[in-house]
């Protein structure tokens, strides 16, 4: 017969067995679960943004990058903003996708373009510009500024004590008929 002493010293010992042997089937390479993929290798890209006409950075721009994976598929878009200095960097973009880069700032026109990301670092250069006239088929207006300022446009009104304004009348209207300040006759 066992003593309390020898099968407390014999479970354990069994136990330790059972737990060391478990440790070493982790690591072989007949693992049952998932199959471990990888993540790919990611680009960082660095957007510099400033205004043209002077050179200075544009803060609190925002940033939108767009990655499409060798076979067009939309991967999603995330958004950065720039800081003081007008930098936004992002590093998570998957290197050899293609990258379709959106500058959106207050006061200046949309920039959009695509860049090809194949190297593991990719600084970005982009200068804003004001807003341009619409183009139109009629008439040419390349490089011509807007007429509109920025903000929203409130329509010019009268004062209503402004005896300046004048209602405006129709130029082909006929004047009004004199009225007569006698009262008509009754009728009979």
């Amino acid at each position: 017969m066992m003593s309390r002493r020898n099968y407390w010293l014999a479970l354990v010992t069994i136990s330790v067995v059972l737990a060391s042997s478990c440790l070493l089937a982790q690591d072989s390479p007949a693992r049952r679960g998932r199959k471990y993929k990888p993540p790919p290798e990611t680009s960082k890209i660095t957007v510099q943004v400033t205004k043209k006409f002077n050179g200075k950075p544009i803060m609190n721009a925002a940033v939108i990058f767009n990655p499409y994976d060798s076979n067009g598929k939309d991967i999603g878009n995330l958004e950065v903003k720039t800081d003081p200095e007008g930098k936004a960097t992002i590093d998570i973009i998957p290197k050899g996708s293609l990258v379709r880069v959106q500058v959106i700032a207050s006061g200046f026109a949309t920039y959009a373009e695509d860049f090809q990301i194949d190297e593991p670092t990719r600084e970005i250069d982009i200068a804003m510009l004001r807003p341009q006239e619409q183009v139109s088929s009629y008439v040419d207006n390349s490089g011509k500024t807007s007429t509109r300022k920025p903000g929203v446009q409130e329509p010019i009104r009268p004062k209503s004590g402004d005896k300046t304004a004048q209602p405006q009348t129709k130029p082909n209207a006929a004047p009004a008929s004199p009225q007569s300040t006698t009262p008509a006759a009754p009728q009979q």
